[in-house]
């Protein structure tokens, strides 16, 4: 695998980022159970916005709840959310919670509800699975199976990662090199994510946010100068600099895990599932990149003379990078 070879994919992905990393994406529904008495419970309930209107999916308790859904909902400025206060006889287990209208819709809803125990555990609901059956004890599959898709969708929808992971596939050449720095990056992102996630450091967000924009930036940068007689600081020690890198996209994911929240009795497990959902996703964007640059390779093979280090093409597809993360960096310190 050489840097020709995946580069192509460059000439498709650059006319696609520079309009994705401008719009903002589509959030999630949030549905939020607190339980606040003998039975009683606090619901909120955030959906999206779509052109000044809330989107058309209503939260739904269960049939034995005396308030199944809650007052129409006001703008936040972002989302459109309401609350109320609600009693079920018995508790939430057995019954049906619902996002009526979300199979209709091209978004999930994040749904986190107290167990019987009083734990909270979390179940995305998505449009073809809109409705849940609150499990009587829930079991360490259920966490699994709403954790890891958490993780997958996290890092798929997280285009300054996937950007940063592109530029490692673009810079580095030698094939066990680029291994040994997609292994760096996971390593450390995996540890400082577990380590902010379980609040042994702490760090604010949006500074994290604009340096994870700086950091891809500086690969442009190194790109920029690629093939030049002396190589690079990024290809002499690709996994110092992954690793130390990926130290602050652990940051990243960590605010995201946060959101979600865990389940208090199996927080090893939820971070795991998370972790392994993003590892995942990872390889498939990966792997996509690279049968994406097999198959351009094979069907324009006169194109690869204008994909090398310091031509034309490679300059302004690098500068599409760099540009989007700059982008990105002052759209985010701007935003402190």
């Amino acid at each position: 695998m050489t840097v020709k070879r995946i580069f192509l994919a460059l000439i498709a992905l650059t006319w696609l980022i520079p309009n994705s990393a401008f719009a903002h994406a589509l959030e999630p529904g949030y549905l939020e159970i607190r339980l606040v008495g003998a039975d009683s419970y606090r619901v909120f309930w955030r959906k999206p916005d779509v052109q000044s209107a809330p989107m058309e999916i209503f939260a739904v308790l269960p049939a034995h709840c005396e308030t199944r859904e809650g007052p129409a909902p006001t703008s936040d400025g972002q989302a459109w959310v309401s609350a109320w206060v609600t009693n079920c006889a018995g508790g939430l287990s057995g019954g049906q919670i619902l996002i009526r209208g979300l199979e209709a819709q091209n978004t999930d809803v994040l749904v986190r509800f107290p167990g019987p125990d009083g734990t909270v555990y979390t179940q995305r609901l998505t449009p073809l699975e809109p409705s849940f059956e609150v499990p009587v004890d829930p079991s360490s599959f259920d966490v699994i199976r709403s954790y890891l898709p958490l993780g997958v969708d996290h890092i798929l929808e997280g285009l300054d990662h996937l950007l940063f992971v592109f530029a490692l596939l673009l810079l580095i050449s030698d094939r066990w090199r680029l291994v040994g720095a997609i292994t760096a990056f996971t390593v450390a992102h995996s540890i400082t994510m577990a380590a902010a996630t379980l609040g042994w450091v702490a760090l604010p967000g949006p500074p994290v946010e604009a340096v994870i924009a700086l950091s891809i930036m500086f690969l442009a940068s190194e790109l920029r100068h690629k093939g030049g007689q002396d190589m690079r600081l990024s290809e002499r020690y690709p996994w110092t600099v992954s690793f130390s890198f990926g130290l602050l996209h652990g940051f990243g994911f960590a605010g995201a895990l946060r959101d979600i929240g865990l389940p208090q009795t199996d927080i090893p497990l939820a971070l795991l599932s998370f972790n392994l959902g993003v590892e995942i996703g990872q390889l498939i964007f990966v792997a996509a990149v690279l049968v994406t640059a097999t198959i351009l390779r094979r069907l324009v093979p006169w194109a690869v003379a204008w994909v090398r280090p310091g031509t034309p093409l490679w300059i302004l597809s690098v500068y599409a990078i760099g540009g989007v993360s700059a982008y990105w960096f002052i759209d985010r310190v701007s935003g402190f």
